[in-house]
C-alpha cells in the first residue's frame, strides 16, 4: 500500500515511500510494518545496493504520524510503537548491501532517523530541504534511533546542538557536520545516490575520530554537565524535562549505539506521560488547526501595496516580498521609506543567503511615495499611526482607486472596525489584518471580521496569511481583538506592580518562572512605552482597569523603551540592562499569579464573548500571539488542568487583597 520497489538493470533496488491517502509521508504503524516485511525479503536476496526515496514531490518524510502517537500515549502503548520503529530501522541498518537515503524536502524526526539507519545520505540543495530531529519541541526525545546513532555519526556536540534545539539544517549545513555525505541538485539526486552506493572509502578520519572521542565515558562525564548548564539557561527542567532527560541518558548509556537503542523506548515512554509532552503535542495540533483556517492557493493575491513605512508597515512589506509577492511601499517622502528598505535588505540577506535570491527579493519590493501602484494591487494594507480620522481620510483617497476584487485591510491594533469602515463605500472587502512585532519572528496574524465583511474576502485573507507563511486566526471585532485584549491586563498589572516599587527584574523573573518567554516589564519596553500607553488608553476603560504610572500617557521623549535605548530599563546593544534585585529582597509570593491570572481571566471572558469560535482556537491564538507558556497548552487548557473552581477561588482571593480588577469575569461557565 505505501511502499514501491523497483529493481533496476544496474542491480540497485529503489525503495519508494508514497503513503496512501496522504499528501505527505509520515511513519505510522502500517507503514513501518510494511517496511519490515519488505526488508525481510531484501535481506534474503540482497540487491547490489538500496536507495530509499520519497514518492511525494513536496518532501521526504515529515516524521512519525502524530495522530497515532497521541493515541498510543493515551493508551500507554508508546513503548510498543517505539519498538516497532526500532525493528524496521534495525533491519535496514543490518542489510548486507550498502544503503543510501535520497533526501529532498522536509526530512524530520522519523525521516531523519530512517536516514541515519542507512549507510549513506544524499540531499538536494533545494531551500525546501531541511533535516532535523524536532522531538524535543514535542516534549520527548528522538526514539527511533536518533539519539543513539546521531552522536556516533557526527560527534556529540553537533548531535546535541540539533537534538536539544529541534533546529532543522539545510543540506549544506548537514553536509558540514557529516550528517549528509553529498549535496546535489534535485535532478541529480538518484545518480549521486548510486555513486555513493558504489563508494568503498570510509568517512573522513577527522569525523570518525570526533565521533569516537566525544562518546567515550570520560568525555560524556565532562560534556554532559556543560551541555546541561547551557540548556538550563534557556529552559527550566521542571517545565521542559525532555532535553535534560536526553542528556542524562546519553551520559549513562551513550558509549554504544546498542545500549542507547535499548534505553530509548523506556525514555520516550516516560517523557510522553508528562503533562509537558501532552500539552506540546496538543500545541502541534493547534498549529495545524490554524493552518487549516486558510489554503495557500486560490486567494488571488499577487501584488501588495503597503501604506505606512514605519517599523510595522515596513516589516510587513519586507516579509511579503520575502515570500514571493510583488510589493510597493508608500509613505509621505522617500526619506521615510528608505529605512524600511534598508531593514528589508538585512532580512533578505539573513534569510535567503545567496546573492541571486537576495536580488530577486529586493527587486520585488519598491518604494511608491505617490501611491501610483494602488490601482494594480490585489491587497492594500494600511499601517499608519493609530488615529481613526487619519485612517478614514486615507481610505477615502484609496478606495475609489482600488480595482475590482481588491481587498483593503488595516493593521490597527485597537481601533474598532465599525469606526474605521464608517465612510467606506464597500465595507464587504475591508477587514483588519493585525500583525505582531517583530513581523519576521511572530507567527500569528489576526484576521479581524465585522458583520459587513464578505465570507469570500475572509477566505482570501486567510489564504494570503498562509501564503506568507503565517498562522491566521479569525477574530471578532472586540476591543483589542484577541491577543492585545488578553495581553493588556498582564502588562497593566506588571506596570502596577512596578509603580508599587517591586523591582522590574523581580517582576520579569516571576513571569518567566511561570513559563512566559519574556517578562512583562521587558515586553513593555520592547513594544514601546508610547505604543503600550496608546493601546492601554483605548483598552483600559473596556477592561475596567486603571492606567498605572508609566502607562498613563506621560511618556517622556527619548524614553520610549528599546527603540530609544531607555524606557523602564536602559537598553544596550538591543538588550535590557536590568538593575539587580536589592540584596535580601523577597518578592510577594503571589506575584506570578498577579501577573498571569488577569490574562487567564480575560481569556475566559473572550471565550464567553465569542471573540474566536472555540477554546482550541483561543489557546492557539494566545500561544502563537503572546508566547503563553506552550508547555501549559494555552490559557483555557491551563484552567482545565488546574481546575476552574480552584482558579476562580484564586481570583477571588486576589480581588479581596488587591481590588476588584481580579474579580472573575463572565465566561467561566464555558470552561469545562
Amino acid at each position: 500500500m505505501h511502499w514501491r520497489t523497483n529493481l533496476g538493470a544496474d542491480g540497485f533496488l529503489m525503495l519508494t515511500l508514497d503513503r496512501a491517502g496522504e499528501s505527505a509521508n509520515s511513519l505510522g504503524r502500517a507503514v513501518l510494518e510494511e517496511l519490515a516485511t519488505l526488508l525481510e525479503r531484501v535481506a534474503i536476496e540482497p540487491p547490489k545496493g538500496l536507495i530509499l526515496r520519497s514518492g511525494k514531490p513536496g518532501g521526504f518524510i515529515v516524521g512519525a504520524d502524530l495522530r497515532e502517537f497521541e493515541q498510543f500515549a493515551r493508551k500507554g502503548q508508546v513503548q510498543d510503537a517505539i519498538r516497532r520503529g526500532h525493528r524496521a530501522f534495525d533491519m535496514l541498518a543490518a542489510l548486507p548491501c550498502p544503503t543510501v537515503s535520497a533526501i529532498h524536502g522536509a526530512c524530520m524526526g522519523g525521516g531523519t532517523e530512517i536516514s541515519l539507519a542507512c549507510r549513506w545520505r544524499v540531499a538536494s540543495n533545494d531551500p525546501k530541504t531541511r533535516i532535523g530531529l524536532p522531538e524535543v519541541m514535542l516534549g520527548i526525545q528522538p526514539g527511533w534511533g536518533g539519539s543513539a546513532r546521531l552522536p556516533h555519526l557526527v560527534g556529540a556536540p553537533a548531535a546535541f546542538d540539533m537534538m536539544l534545539t529541534g533546529r532543522a539544517l539545510s543540506a549544506s549545513a548537514a553536509r558540514a557536520i557529516g550528517l549528509v555525505d553529498a549535496v546535489c541538485d534535485e535532478a541529480a539526486l538518484i545518480d549521486t545516490a548510486k555513486k555513493l552506493l558504489a563508494r568503498r572509502a570510509p568517512r573522513p578520519l577527522k569525523q570518525r575520530l570526533l565521533a569516537w572521542a566525544t562518546n567515550l565515558w570520560p568525555a560524556r562525564q565532562v560534556l554532559a554537565p556543560t551541555i546541561r548548564r547551557q540548556v538550563a539557561r534557556r529552559a527550566d527542567p521542571k517545565h521542559y524535562p525532555a532535553p535534560f532527560a536526553m542528556i542524562d541518558l546519553w551520559r549513562r548509556q551513550g558509549g554504544s549505539v546498542r545500549a542507547m537503542l535499548r534505553a530509548e523506548p523506556r525514555a520516550v515512554e516516560r517523557l510522553a506521560a508528562t503533562s509537558t509532552a501532552q500539552n506540546l503535542v496538543r500545541v502541534y495540533f493547534l498549529q495545524e488547526a490554524l493552518k487549516a483556517q486558510g489554503a495557500k492557493d486560490g486567494h488571488g493575491i499577487a501584488r501588495v501595496h503597503v501604506v505606512g513605512a514605519g517599523v510595522m508597515g515596513g516589516d510587513i512589506a519586507a516579509w511579503c516580498a520575502l515570500q514571493g509577492f510583488e510589493v510597493s511601499l508608500q509613505d509621505r517622502e522617500l526619506r521615510f521609506v528608505q529605512p524600511a528598505l534598508d531593514r528589508a535588505q538585512e532580512l533578505f540577506a539573513r534569510r535567503l543567503k545567496t546573492e541571486a535570491r537576495i536580488a530577486a527579493a529586493r527587486a520585488r519590493l519598491v518604494a511608491d511615495v505617490e501611491g501610483a501602484r494602488v490601482p494594480e494591487a490585489d491587497l492594500v494594507i494600511e499601517a499608519i499611526f493609530e488615529n481613526a480620522e487619519a485612517k478614514q481620510s486615507l481610505y477615502a483617497s484609496i478606495e475609489p482607486r482600488l480595482k475590482p476584487g481588491a481587498l483593503l485591510v488595516s493593521n490597527t491594533s485597537s481601533i474598532p472596525l465599525a469606526v474605521l469602515r464608517e465612510k467606506l463605500t464597500d465595507p464587504s472587502r475591508f477587514a483588519g489584518l493585525h500583525y505582531f512585532n517583530p513581523v519576521a519572528q511572530m507567527p500569528l496574524v489576526e484576521i479581524v471580521r465585522h458583520d459587513a465583511l464578505s465570507p469570500e474576502a475572509a477566505r482570501r485573507l486567510a489564504g494570503f496569511v498562509r501564503a506568507i507563511d503565517k498562522l491566521p486566526v479569525l477574530v471578532a471585532p472586540s476591543p483589542g481583538f484577541l491577543v492585545n485584549r488578553i495581553l493588556m491586563p498582564y502588562m497593566l498589572e506588571a506596570a502596577t506592580a512596578w509603580a508599587e516599587g517591586i523591582p522590574g527584574a523581580a517582576i520579569d523573573r516571576a513571569a518567566k518562572s511561570f513559563g512566559m518567554p519574556m517578562g512583562p516589564i521587558e515586553l513593555i519596553d520592547t513594544v514601546g512605552l508610547d505604543v503600550a500607553a496608546s493601546v492601554a488608553r483605548i483598552l483600559a476603560p473596556f477592561l475596567g482597569l486603571d492606567l498605572p504610572k508609566g502607562l498613563d500617557g506621560s511618556v517622556d521623549a527619548g524614553r520610549r523603551g528599546k527603540k530609544d535605548g531607555q524606557g523602564l530599563y536602559a537598553w544596550k546593544d538591543g538588550r535590557p540592562v536590568k538593575p539587580d534585585v536589592p540584596k535580601g529582597y523577597v518578592p510577594p509570593a503571589d506575584l506570578a499569579e498577579r501577573l498571569v491570572l488577569p490574562m487567564v481571566n480575560e481569556a475566559v471572558a473572550c471565550l464567553g464573548d465569542g471573540v474566536v469560535d472555540n477554546a482550541d482556537l483561543l489557546d492557539a491564538g494566545v500561544i502563537f500571539g503572546t508566547g503563553f507558556a506552550p508547555f501549559r497548552g494555552g490559557p483555557i487548557q491551563y484552567v482545565r488542568q488546574t481546575g476552574a473552581d480552584a482558579m476562580r477561588s484564586r481570583l477571588e482571593a486576589l480581588a479581596a487583597k488587591y481590588g476588584p480588577r481580579f474579580k472573575p469575569k463572565g465566561g467561566w461557565d464555558r470552561v469545562g
